[in-house]
């Protein structure tokens, strides 16, 4: 009864946004009305499952409204219409079931989860972290290298090798896939990733139950010792003193050691120096937030991974509103993928129902007020920092406002060149060297960081 239908289309017009009913409602096709039962169909699982989680009263209100007060409501899930328009009847797929089509079988949501829980071994280690899907851009190509160096010998290059930078920088990612590389390459190495929690927790578990001397053990074996968010071990003494005695060991005997946090260890609360300057005695290395090419390749990168090739449009749109870390950037991509795959149009269409998730807001800088905050920090005058000394502090804070003008303020070289009175290639140069240095530079880096701070306070 197709009038029926779309008088209560109509309803549901009324009492949901238009957003929601061209998400949930708009590809919903009558099926059939029989024993009070009006019948409909969804083009998805998770469609279904979303309308009846959060429409189920706005339906049963549109059936009542259209006159209809005894009926009930049922849905089913079918294929995607075919070119010609066609519907096939599906099967919807439900978790924990596996249905057959034809003798074949279809793969659950419930199998799909089993088998992403199963890719994490024993060791903590996720395969799907590897190198060969792990972007490469300015931001982390050092320790990319180190990486690399690790895998060909571990236990002797760069050894501990501690990463650090902000959340959702690519971290993670990065550990683990040196630990899968290790352990394609060296398979009777025994490797464990932990984060630094799992460890806390194990340490006060083993002294509750009086089996310190196994959770010693455990450590002790170990080639590989992969530890995440380091930070978290801030105020706990015991457990760092532990730490410091699992690291020495692991360390006199020539056993890789890798570690994460947020920062340094010597900007961590609390943390024994001894540990701290024994963290970084190898090599330490800030993994930075990608920038707008990178955020580009690695949006491209993970959409290859979920099977999809999206324009160039969307991949542009994404890097640059979704700019404060990779996680957010994917959780970006995820949506566009979602909606695009719903509607059943190219995801260039939805980008703009998309909410961005730029970092904080910045209030408008010009040029100018750049160069008055670069010239206060480093305390020159502006004269100087605009003059033509070589004398190298002063060389130095020019080109770090050239970067920040670049970086901050989008301008192009030619335009800061204008504020500066030289050639756009002397620009490029200085934007290059702050770019450069920045990769082995700590104290630079924070200055950068101190220097947009002050640039965009009230």
């Amino acid at each position: 009864m197709p009038n029926k239908w779309q008088t209560i289309l109509d309803e549901l017009k009324n009492i949901i946004s238009p957003m929601a009913f061209d998400t949930y409602f708009n590809k919903a096709k009558f099926v059939s009305d029989e024993n009070k039962v009006l019948t409909f169909s969804v083009q998805s699982a998770f469609v279904k499952s979303s309308i009846e989680k959060k429409y189920h009263d706005k339906i049963m209100s549109a059936l009542k409204a259209a006159g209809f007060n005894d009926e009930s409501f049922e849905i089913i899930v079918v294929d995607q219409p075919k070119k010609s328009g066609e519907i096939r009847q599906g099967i919807e797929i439900i978790p924990g079931v596996t249905p057959e089509r034809g003798g074949t079988k279809v793969s659950s949501v419930g199998d799909t989860l089993k088998k992403m829980t199963s890719s994490i071994a024993n060791n903590g280690l996720n395969s799907n972290y590897r190198l060969d899907n792990y972007v490469v851009g300015g931001n982390n190509d050092v320790a990319v290298g180190a990486a690399r160096a690790i895998i060909d010998n571990p236990g002797n290059s760069y050894n501990p090798l501690f990463l650090y930078g902000g959340s959702g920088y690519g971290k993670t990612h990065l550990i683990q896939a040196i630990g899968n590389e290790i352990h394609n390459k060296y398979p009777d190495m025994n490797i464990l990733y932990v984060t630094t929690e799992q460890i806390v927790s194990e340490f006060v578990s083993s002294i509750q139950n009086k089996k310190l001397e196994n959770f010693k053990q455990k450590y002790r074996d170990l080639d590989v010792l992969i530890v995440d968010d380091f930070q978290f071990i801030q105020g706990k003494t015991e457990s760092q003193n532990e730490f410091f005695n699992i690291f020495n060991y692991l360390h006199s005997n020539n056993k890789q050691v890798i570690v994460t946090a947020d920062r340094l260890p010597s900007q961590i609360a609390t943390v024994d120096p001894r540990l701290s300057s024994r963290l970084t005695q190898g090599i330490s290395i800030d993994i930075q937030l990608p920038d707008f090419e990178t955020r580009c390749a690695i949006i491209r990168e993970k959409a290859k991974l979920k099977g999809n090739d999206i324009d160039n449009t969307t991949v542009e749109y994404l890097a640059e509103n979704f700019n404060t870390n990779i996680r957010d950037l994917e959780s970006g991509l995820n949506h566009v993928l979602l909606l695009a795959d719903l509607r059943g149009v190219p995801t260039s269409e939805v980008i703009g129902e998309i909410t961005p998730i730029n970092q904080p807001a910045q209030r408008r800088v010009s040029p100018r007020q750049v160069i008055d905050k670069v010239a206060k920090y480093y305390n020159l005058n502006i004269k100087d920092l605009l003059g033509t000394s070589r004398v190298k502090d002063i060389k130095n804070a020019r080109q770090v406002a050239m970067y920040l003008m670049n970086e901050e303020l989008g301008l192009s070289t030619p335009k800061i060149g204008d504020e500066f009175q030289k050639d756009h290639t002397t620009i490029m140069h200085g934007v290059r060297v702050v770019k450069k240095n920045l990769k082995t530079d700590f104290n630079l880096r924070e200055q950068i960081t101190e220097l947009r701070s002050k640039i965009y306070a009230n």
